[in-house]
């Protein structure tokens, strides 16, 4: 009498995990388009998460199973909380680390936080500022954004070649034009006064589109080099944010990833992963692979 029930036991188990679980993409679609990296490139993503919402339980498997193909050699990420964060992290096993703080101070509130693959990246030093008119003190904003917005940056050395850069991530404001200007100024100054001068990898949810106040900012006038328009090769182009809707070609890209002048791209991707009509997150990770000069 047991053994029908068992049966359905397995079967409903087994189903469950092949939800739960989905298989990776066979290869990365970064070497899809590219080919093998070599051991000077450095492969990055920058990547808004969408905080853990009542949805996480669902997108959870479908990110483990994008960024285990992937493997980026670091990640800036935007939105994460802290248990999702480590969450990511027991995901990816012990080759990943991350470096983090909370926009309120802490472990509170949304983290800019940067993943590294601890047997490519060391971390030397590291630090975090706010968006505001007082960016050393935790938690502050002042320029009436929808929410408290941050940097957290790192200084890496890569092991692969030697080279030290510095890796900047962010998230700029959701609604304030006013708030997003004067956080890109305030990112340029900063970035400008980091000792010693060394590449600069900027990655963020700029929330502007290319052609904004902003971008014309940080790339007409700051001078630093939309990795987009400068790789050798891309992938199809869509908006970033699709908010779970059909993607839009050619549509707004509103994460991006930025370097100081003199790094190579050799290529760069919208990564359009998903399993079934789940997405890992309701933005497309954007991907790129950099020289260092």
């Amino acid at each position: 009498m047991a053994r029908p029930l068992i049966s359905a036991l397995i079967v409903v188990v087994s189903i469950l995990s092949v939800t739960a679980f989905p298989p990776p993409a066979a290869a990365s679609a970064m070497d899809r388009l590219a080919g093998p990296a070599t051991a000077a490139e450095l492969h990055v993503m920058t990547f808004n998460l969408r905080f853990a919402d009542d949805s996480w339980v669902r997108r959870r498997p479908v990110m483990r199973a994008l960024l285990a193909t992937e493997r980026p050699d670091l990640i800036g990420t935007q939105e994460g909380l802290v248990a999702q964060l480590g969450d990511i992290r027991d995901d990816l096993g012990g080759d990943y680390d991350y470096i983090g703080t909370g926009r309120q101070g802490g472990t509170a509130g949304e983290f800019m936080a940067i993943f590294f693959r601890q047997d490519r990246l060391t971390p030397q030093t590291y630090g975090d500022f706010w968006l505001s008119d007082t960016p050393q003190i935790p938690g502050s904003e002042t320029w009436g954004g929808f929410a408290i917005r941050m940097v957290t940056w790192v200084r890496f050395v890569d092991r692969a070649t030697g080279k030290r850069f510095y890796a900047v991530n962010t998230h700029l404001d959701n609604l304030s034009e006013y708030a997003r200007e004067r956080s890109a100024h305030l990112i340029r100054d900063r970035l400008a006064a980091l000792d010693p001068p060394l590449p600069i990898i900027l990655t963020g949810d700029f929330n502007s589109p290319s052609g904004s106040p902003v971008y014309d900012l940080l790339i007409t006038r700051a001078g630093y080099r939309d990795t987009w328009l400068a790789a050798a090769r891309r992938s199809p182009a869509y908006g970033t944010f699709h908010a779970y809707r059909p993607l839009v070609p050619d549509g707004p890209r509103i994460d991006w990833v930025l370097t100081t002048p003199g790094v190579t791209v050799p290529a760069a991707l919208i990564n359009v992963y998903r399993s079934g009509t789940q997405y890992p997150s309701d933005h497309l990770p954007v991907q790129v692979r950099l020289r260092l000069p």
